[in-house]
């Protein structure tokens, strides 16, 4: 067998022995000296480590160090009482630190065992059962990571058998600290009952034994034992240190002196009081050591703040403080919030949003915005613009609130020739689709542009096909980006020049949610809800009629009746498609009411045929070049546009109550059974 692993057998065994044997005074100096410099090299490993699990063998360090202590503190026991004296070490001891006096050693030996028991161990008693508790705890959660890390391919069997190696060690090294701090407070608590003994087991034998009176024998073995528990309790103050050391170090790169200077003295201001604090306490205290100190800390801060206005921030720096604020717990609130419109593109766009690369990306998104104020009355949201490396170098994605809704691509040193379907002359290019309206379409160079527009092509450059597409999907979802804090501004700003009209209403008729309801099913069809005044008069008069959101949603369309009429006709005749009186009655008889809402429920097969009848109708209207406009009853407008909504997404359907009334109606179709 090797020598080192004979090493602790043989250790234990003389501990042991030592414990039985009578020893020597001059082989107990060995011991003790060895003790004291054992503790001291433990100690001063403690203070350069690292990581805590550096020095895995703390554990048994522990209880081979208390043990070792005990069997010299008893072996120095025997000799004190049997031949009163107990070797030059724990004479010296008596007389270096204690003065040869047995109040001031004895007043010196309480205040070293209180240090030890009360304050030091107790604390790293405490710590280490933290510790163990919250590490036992986490490793389910560990072991667990580890495992999504293996099957995600993320590390390899070899590294996980090492992680689980490390978790494991982790989790023994500091239950095992937990139990060895015990030893280490109970050893402070056997040095004061060993003190106790020998001097009462002193006073017997030197009164009893030797004849010598009480004097004699309190000063002979009183200041024999205060010595030996000096002995004794340094080196248990210096382990009880070392373990308060180990418990609470936490990994870092550097040693702890290193940590010390860096976190202590990182920050000149705090340097700067002190001198201040110091200086004031001059005046009231001893003058010298101050002035010292404040001059101390004067040039300490002086040289600090020197230092770190020469020494920038650098990268690396930069990015472990950002990645120090998002460890930080608040900081996780932050990845909640949810950008209501975002529009994300490749890196071969860039360009067009980069201001000093000539786009204008951005101050078009501003304009769609304005535009989007006056046309539909809601005010935008603020639009996200970011690049996204996944997405392809000329793809740009539209999002509301974290969803794709639209998506498209763009070729930037190109423009983009539409045609709207009534040119026939070919040109050269690349063919495309037109991401908003799906129309065919070619991309062509600048060179081509005049020869296109010449053809009769729509000539648009790359900015523009994206602000139209980003305006036409705003549009069409302007319902789903406004929400009741969205109403409430709009109400806030009426309420500035209108306060009876809001004081009437809300809350005293409707809630915001209601309006807010009210409000996103104009916007859902295209109405503009920027005559907030007429919306909430109309809302005031028939809300205490009904609560209906649809039904009151229909009385404010009415109200809104000529500037809808504008929208879809223009002069005063108008081209429509209405419904048979019988397809009207079978809508009505098939609405169904429920506290939820109204919905219908048609037969399949004559829900077919007043499909394939509108169908029809519509085609006609295609044929022509208009847009189809659907003209029923004000009761059963509603009903009809929910059935056709999903079938026929965008179709126009209006009431004879939203007409101008000196509009001049031609049907050219008629929907029926």
């Amino acid at each position: 067998m090797k020598i080192q692993g004979l090493s602790v057998p043989i250790v234990i065994i003389i501990i042991v022995l030592v414990f039985i044997l009578p020893i020597p005074g001059g082989i107990l100096d060995v011991l003790h000296a060895a003790n004291i410099m054992i503790s001291t090299i433990i100690l001063l490993n403690t203070i350069y480590i690292r990581d805590a699990e550096e020095l895995s063998i703390f554990p048994t360090l522990l209880v081979i160090t208390t043990i070792f202590r005990l069997s010299v503190n008893v072996a120095a026991t025997k000799l004190i009482l049997s031949d009163g004296s107990a070797g030059r070490v724990i004479e010296g001891f008596g007389n270096f630190v204690a003065r040869g006096n047995m109040v001031v050693g004895f007043v010196i030996f309480i205040i070293i065992v209180i240090v030890n028991f009360l304050v030091i161990t107790k604390g790293a008693e405490r710590i280490a059962e933290v510790a163990a508790r919250f590490t036992l705890d986490a490793m389910p959660g560990k072991q667990m990571a580890i495992d999504a890390d293996l099957n995600s391919g993320l590390i390899n069997e070899e590294e996980a058998k090492e992680r689980r190696k490390k978790v494991q060690k982790s989790a023994d090294f500091y239950g095992a600290m937990d139990g060895a701090t015990k030893f280490v407070k109970n050893d402070a608590i056997a040095g004061i009952v060993v003190a106790l003994v020998n001097i009462v087991g002193g006073l017997i034998t030197g009164m009893l034994m030797r004849g010598e009176s009480f004097q004699e024998a309190l000063e002979t073995y009183a200041l024999l034992t205060i010595g030996n528990g000096l002995v004794c309790q340094i080196p248990a103050l210096m382990i009880s240190t070392a373990t308060s050391f180990v418990v609470t170090r936490s990994a870092s790169d550097t040693e702890i002196g290193d940590e010390l200077l860096r976190q202590l003295f990182n920050n000149y201001k705090v340097l700067y009081i002190a001198a201040v604090l110091s200086f004031i306490l001059s005046f009231f205290l001893t003058k010298i050591p101050f002035w010292i100190l404040t001059a101390l800390f004067i040039y300490l801060g002086y040289v600090l703040s020197k230092k770190q206005k020469q020494e920038p921030i650098t990268e690396e720096e930069e990015q472990e403080i950002q990645a120090e604020e998002i460890r930080k717990p608040e900081n996780v609130m932050g990845l909640l919030q949810i950008d209501p419109l975002e529009l994300e593109f490749g890196y071969a766009l860039i360009p067009l949003a980069d201001a000093s690369q000539g786009g204008d990306l951005l101050d078009r998104v501003v304009m769609i915005r304005r535009q989007l104020a006056l046309e539909l009355g809601i005010i935008v949201p603020i639009i996200r613009l970011r690049d996204n490396i996944q997405l392809g170098p000329n793809e740009y994605v539209i999002k509301i609130k974290g969803v794709e809704v639209a998506r498209g691509e763009l070729m930037p040193d190109h423009y983009l020739a539409i045609n709207p379907g009534t040119v026939d002359k070919e040109i050269e290019g690349i063919k495309t689709t037109e991401p908003t309206f799906g129309l065919p379409a070619l991309w062509i160079a600048q060179s081509q542009t005049d020869k296109a527009e010449v053809a009769g092509y729509t000539v648009v450059d790359p900015p523009s096909v994206i602000t139209t597409h980003l305006t036409e999907v705003i549009k069409q979802n302007a319902h789903l980006l406004l929400g009741r804090q969205e109403v409430q501004s709009l109400i806030d700003n009426v309420k500035q020049n209108y306060p009876v009209v809001v004081d009437e209403l809300v809350p005293k008729l409707l809630t915001i949610g209601e309006i807010q309801k009210v409000l996103a099913n104009l916007l859902k069809e295209g109405v503009s809800i920027r005559d907030m005044v007429t919306i909430l008069e109309t809302l005031g008069d028939y809300a205490p009629i009904t609560r209906d959101t649809d039904v009151l949603t229909e009385y404010v369309r009415q109200a809104l009746g000529r500037s809808i009429t504008k929208k879809y006709f223009e002069g005063n005749k108008s081209t429509v498609i209405t419904l048979d009186p019988e397809v009207e009655q079978t809508i009505m008889n098939s609405v169904q009411k429920t506290e939820t809402g109204s919905y219908i429920a048609l037969e399949p097969s004559i829900a077919n045929r007043i499909i394939n009848s509108l169908s029809k109708q519509i085609q006609k209207f295609a044929e022509i070049g208009q847009q189809p406009v659907v003209l029923t009853s004000p009761i059963v407008r509603m009903y009809f546009k929910k059935f056709t909504e999903h079938v026929i997404p965008g179709l126009v359907v209006l009431s004879y109550n939203e007409l101008d009334p000196n509009m001049e109606i031609q049907t050219i179709g008629m929907v029926s059974i």
